[in-house]
C-alpha cells in the first residue's frame, strides 16, 4: 500500500503497524527560527526543509529552557525537577536511579538500542546510558566536548570537536573527523548491521552548542550576513547538521528502512546564538522561560502513520515522547505514572480528543553551597527560586512568573500583558503550578551531592590511556 506525498515530491510504503524503527535526531541550542524551513532569511538546510514538506509538524511542541532537563524528560517522561534533574552542571544533571527510561521500555519490547553523541544525565557507572538501557552507546563526556565542571562531570582532557576521543562501549576511541559527522556515521553504521530486531537510535548531537568550531567553509557561508563570527559559525555547524540529516535519509531509502522507520527531528531548547539573527517572532531564547526558550521544532515521518506537509498546533511537551514510542512499539507503561501523554492518536487524526493541560516550565539553576565561582554564590534552598523564572502554558495561555499572562492564541511573541485582565485564568495557572511544586520538591535529590568527588569518564580514560592505550576508531562503512 503506498502512502502518497502527492506535491511534495515523497512516496514511501505505508507503516504496516508492526514495531516501526524509531530514529530520533536532536540537535543542541538550535531554536524554532534556525532552520529555513521555519523562515529564517538566509540559513541554509535544504535536507530538513525536505524532512519538513514529508512530516507532520507538531507547530506548539515545547521542551524545557535548557538541555540536560530536556534530555531528562525524554528518557523519562516525566518533568526533569521530578527526576532530580534541575541544572546542567553540579551533580544536579543527573537523572534519578530507579527511573525507568524509554530505552528500558523499548529494549524490554524487542528492540535493540543505541545512543550516538550526548547523554548529559549523570557521569558515575550507574547514571551511565549503558546501565539505563542502551546496547550501544558511543558519547562524548560532560554536557560538552571538552567541558569540566565541578563534581563528577568532565570530558576527555583537551576534547575537540574535531577528531573527538569518544567512549564506545566503555572503551575510548580516538576518531578522525569532525563530531557531528562521527556521530552520524557511527549511528548509521550501526543501523545498518540491525537485522533481527526493531532499533531505536538515539543521535543527540552536540552541536550548533558552543565552543562554536566547524570547518571554515561552512562558517564562510554566513559570515558577511551574519556580521559575528560566532553566529556565523553557530550557522555553519547547523548546515553541517543538515548535511548529515541528508546522509541519514539517503542511507534510510537506499537500506530500505524508510517505509517502517518514524525518523523524527527536533532539538533541546530555544536558540542559543541565533534568536538576535531571526527567531520566528518569539521572545526570549535559551535559557528563557518564554516562548523563544522552549518551543521548537518536532518533525515526524513514518509513511502510514504520518501526512506530508500535516501541522498540527496542539500543545505538545517533551515528556510526550515516551509514551508515544512505547505506543508504536507496544510497550505495557500503565505502572509508571507518566506525566506525558501518546501522540499517536494525533498523528492518526488531526481532530482527536486532546483535552487541554497546564504545563510548567521552570530555569532552575539556583546557586549550589560549596560551589566554587558564582555557581556558589547566594541562597541554595529551591524554594527560594520558586517564584522566579516559571512559566505555565495552556493551550491558549502563557503565565510568565508572577505577574505577566499572555493570550498566545492572540498574542504568541508575547507582547500584550494581560495578567490584570484574567485573574481566574491567572488563578488556574497558580494552582497547576502550585501542585507541580509541590509534587517535584521532595524528588529534587541532586540538590545536596557532593562536589568533591573523582571524574569517572576522565578517570577511566586516563587509565585506559597509562594500560592498553587509546585506539584509533574504525569507521563503519556505509
Amino acid at each position: 500500500m503506498a502512502c502518497l506525498a502527492g506535491a511534495l515530491g515523497w512516496a514511501g510504503a505505508s507503516w504496516a503497524e508492526k514495531q516501526p524503527n524509531i530514529l530520533f535526531v536532536l540537535t543542541d541550542d538550535q531554536g524554532y527560527g534556525d532552520l529555513a524551513c521555519h523562515g529564517h532569511p538566509f540559513l541554509q538546510t535544504p535536507n530538513i526543509d525536505k524532512l519538513y514538506a514529508q512530516s507532520t509538524r507538531f507547530t506548539d511542541y515545547h521542551v524545557s529552557p535548557t538541555c540536560a532537563p530536556t534530555r531528562s524528560a525524554l528518557m523519562s517522561g516525566r518533568n526533569p525537577f521530578e527526576v532530580g534533574v534541575t541544572h546542567t552542571i553540579l551533580e544536579r544533571e543527573r537523572m534519578a536511579l530507579g527511573v525507568t527510561t524509554v530505552a528500558e521500555v523499548l529494549k524490554n519490547a524487542g528492540y535493540a538500542t543505541g545512543i550516538f553523541g550526548k547523554w548529559h544525565l549523570g557521569e558515575e557507572a550507574a547514571y551511565q546510558p549503558g546501565n539505563r538501557g542502551f546496547d550501544e552507546v558511543f558519547i562524548h563526556g560532560a554536557g560538552g566536548i571538552g567541558q569540566n565542571f565541578q563534581g563528577g562531570q568532565g570530558d576527555v582532557p583537551r576534547n575537540d570537536y574535531f577528531d573527538p576521543t569518544i567512549r564506545h562501549n566503555g572503551v575510548f576511541e580516538k576518531t578522525s573527523g569532525y563530531c557531528t559527522d562521527v556521530f552520524t556515521r557511527q549511528a548509521l553504521g550501526w543501523i545498518k548491521q540491525q537485522k533481527d530486531k526493531p532499533f531505536f537510535a538515539y543521535v543527540a548531537f552536540n552541536a550548533p552548542h558552543g565552543p562554536y568550531k566547524v570547518a571554515e567553509s561552512y562558517s564562510a557561508m554566513y559570515l558577511e550576513q551574519a556580521k559575528d563570527k560566532n553566529i556565523a559559525a553557530f550557522l555553519g555547524m547547523i548546515t553541517n547538521i543538515d548535511e548529515n540529516m541528508g546522509l541519514i535519509m539517503q542511507k534510510l531509502d537506499e537500506w530500505g528502512l524508510a517505509e517502517n522507520t518514524l525518523l523524527i527531528f527536533s532539538t533541546d531548547n530555544g536558540s542559543a546564538k541565533g534568536s538576535t539573527i531571526y527567531n520566528a517572532g518569539m521572545k526570549g531564547k535559551k535559557g528563557s522561560v518564554n516562548q523563544g526558550g522552549a518551543r521548537v521544532p518536532l518533525f515526524f515521518r513514518l509513511p502510514g502513520l504520518t501526512t506530508s506537509g500535516r501541522d498540527l498546533d496542539q500543545l505538545a511537551r517533551h515528556i510526550d515522547l515516551f509514551p508515544t514510542f512505547a505506543e508504536l512499539a507496544g510497550a505495557d507503561i500503565s505502572g509508571l505514572g507518566l506525566d506525558g501523554r501518546s501522540l499517536v492518536p494525533l498523528l492518526k487524526d488531526p481532530e482527536a480528543a486532546w483535552p487541554d493541560r497546564k504545563l510548567c516550565f521552570h530555569t532552575g539553576r539556583w546557586p549550589k553551597a560549596g560551589a566554587r565561582g558564582n555557581f556558589g554564590k547566594g541562597d541554595a534552598n529551591p524554594d527560594s527560586y520558586k517564584n522566579k523564572n516559571y512559566a505555565v502554558r495552556s493551550e491558549k495561555w502563557r503565565l510568565v512568573g508572577p505577574d505577566a499572562l499572555y493570550d498566545i492564541e492572540k498574542d504568541p511573541g508575547e507582547e500584550r500583558n494581560v495578567f490584570a485582565q484574567h485573574p481566574e485564568v491567572v488563578s488556574g495557572l497558580n494552582q497547576a503550578y502550585e501542585a507541580f511544586w509541590s509534587r517535584a520538591r521532595p524528588l529534587m535529590v541532586n540538590e545536596d551531592a557532593p562536589l568533591d568527588i573523582e571524574k569517572p569518564f576522565l578517570v577511566n580514560y586516563l587509565k585506559q590511556k597509562e594500560t592498553t592505550g587509546i585506539p584509533n576508531w574504525v569507521a563503519p562503512e556505509l
